[in-house]
């Protein structure tokens, strides 16, 4: 889980400062304002990650990855190649990594925490290349164990610590290589040294860590009279939500069951979501089911009230087929898991879109098989409706502040300010922004005096 953020000039971004991620995050603001960019850096990380190119620092996308960012100069602030873009970023870990010096008998570290810092700056070609690179292992106590590669001023890299002596190996003097992509030491350069072997754990920390990173975007796929599933297991929904019915077939295939909190009764994967939509208030039941036995074709039937005649999705509301992929991926993805979502609300009813941080609050307090899941959802949102229920959420004590992060993004000249968002246990925001949700008060005094201005013109 990501429990810390910190972005410099990338978009809009001159500085994001300190961002604490809770495991509940939301992040409201105008059009334009930068919200997205925010995730669309995870989301450049995670492709990076997973490419099969283990040489390019940064993956900035093409047409068929997650993210198209165009060229590193479109992703620097101001356009600015002269910049570097900086970025740090902390997470849990989902069990206690512990390093042993070979070298040193009985000397370990162990910590649950680790943060990485990045330097990338511009090549001579204008590609991004690695800088400076910087692992910390970290306790309840702080730092246990820190790691630094960092290019000097003849463009060789150098591998130290302030707490662990590297030692290099006998005859293996030869130069560090430059890393691989923005968070791995090469084998080669590893094997320069005789106790660098840890630094392949902190590497796959991160590959798991962004392996577990899911988005989906605000433009849902319409839903579709059949639907095929030929037993496969999607990652998640899909950025358009175009894999959620792939991904409740998967779910029950596994016999995959949740609840939604401490102490509730477990469910099945389809029972969960078709709870969650009665709830919603959104449809009266819903089940998927072949359209013939022993075929890959599938239909999804929806009975808008008790009384109604079953039908398919399709000839039903806009709102069921936009609102199911938000729960299905919030239920679906697996523990330890940060989901990021832009505008959940949309195309829903006010009263459904309040309803939707119940929702959220029961995916972070959910349970599989008895085991807590530890999800974190992080929430770009424009709906009034959704904040009112989550501060009354608050006040009640079903979420407590700590579980929360709430921030505010706007526009300051050229560049973006996000300004964290105090909420207190009686689930008052103690700083609201000016203009959070538009300007009602000018609103309401524009409506009276035309009001009046109308009935003079009507007594004349």
């Amino acid at each position: 889980m990501l429990n810390f953020l910190r972005i410099k000039n990338f978009k809009a971004w001159r500085d994001t400062g300190p961002i604490r991620l809770a495991p509940l995050t939301v992040i409201f603001g105008a059009n334009s304002a930068g919200k997205s960019s925010l995730g669309h850096l995870l989301l450049a990380l995670k492709q990076t990650a997973l490419s099969t190119d283990r040489k390019r620092a940064l993956h900035l996308g093409n047409e068929s990855t997650l993210i198209d960012l165009g060229t590193f100069a479109d992703c620097l602030h101001g356009h600015d190649l002269t910049k570097s873009l900086e970025f740090e970023m902390g997470w849990t870990l989902p069990k206690p990594l512990e390093v042993r010096d070979p070298l040193q008998s009985g000397k370990r570290y162990l910590g649950d925490r680790l943060d990485l810092v990045v330097t990338i700056a511009a090549g001579k070609t204008g590609q991004p290349e690695i800088d400076s690179m910087r692992y910390n292992l970290g306790s309840a106590d702080g730092v246990v164990l820190d790691v630094n590669l960092a290019r000097a001023e003849n463009r060789k890299f150098s591998l130290d610590s302030d707490g662990y002596r590297f030692v290099m190996a006998d005859g293996r003097k030869w130069p560090l290589e430059e890393p691989e992509k923005f968070y791995r030491i090469s084998d080669v350069s590893m094997a320069r040294f005789k106790n660098a072997g840890f630094l392949t754990d902190f590497a796959l920390a991160t590959e798991a860590m962004l392996g577990n990173l899911s988005y989906l975007g605000p433009l849902r796929k319409p839903p579709q009279r059949t639907y095929q599933w030929s037993g496969d297991t999607p990652e998640g929904v899909g950025q358009m939500g175009e894999s959620a019915i792939a991904a409740i077939l998967a779910a029950q295939n596994e016999g995959r069951r949740l609840n939604r909190g401490p102490g509730m009764h477990r469910q099945s994967f389809a029972e969960l979501v078709a709870g969650w939509l009665k709830d919603l208030g959104v449809i009266h039941s819903f089940v998927v089911r072949p359209v013939a036995e022993g075929r890959k074709e599938y239909e999804v039937m929806v009975k808008t009230h008790a009384d109604a005649p079953e039908v398919k999705i399709t000839d039903v509301g806009f709102g069921v087929s936009q609102v199911l992929p938000v729960l299905v991926q919030a239920f679906y993805c697996s523990p330890n898991s940060t989901v990021w979502m832009e505008q959940p609300e949309i195309h829903l009813h006010p009263q459904v879109q309040a309803e939707l941080a119940d929702v959220f609050i029961s995916a972070i307090r959910s349970r599989e098989d008895g085991n807590a899941r530890n999800v974190q959802l992080i929430i770009e949102s424009h709906s009034e409706h959704f904040l009112n229920r989550l501060q009354r959420r608050v006040a009640e004590g079903e979420i407590t502040p700590d579980d929360v992060a709430i921030y505010f993004c706007k526009r300051s000249g050229a560049a973006t300010e996000l300004e964290p968002l105090r909420i207190n246990l009686c689930g008052d925001i103690e700083n609201w922004p000016e203009n959070f949700f538009g300007d009602e008060m000018a609103d309401l005094t524009a409506r009276t005096v035309a009001a009046m201005s109308h009935q003079q013109e009507q007594s004349k």
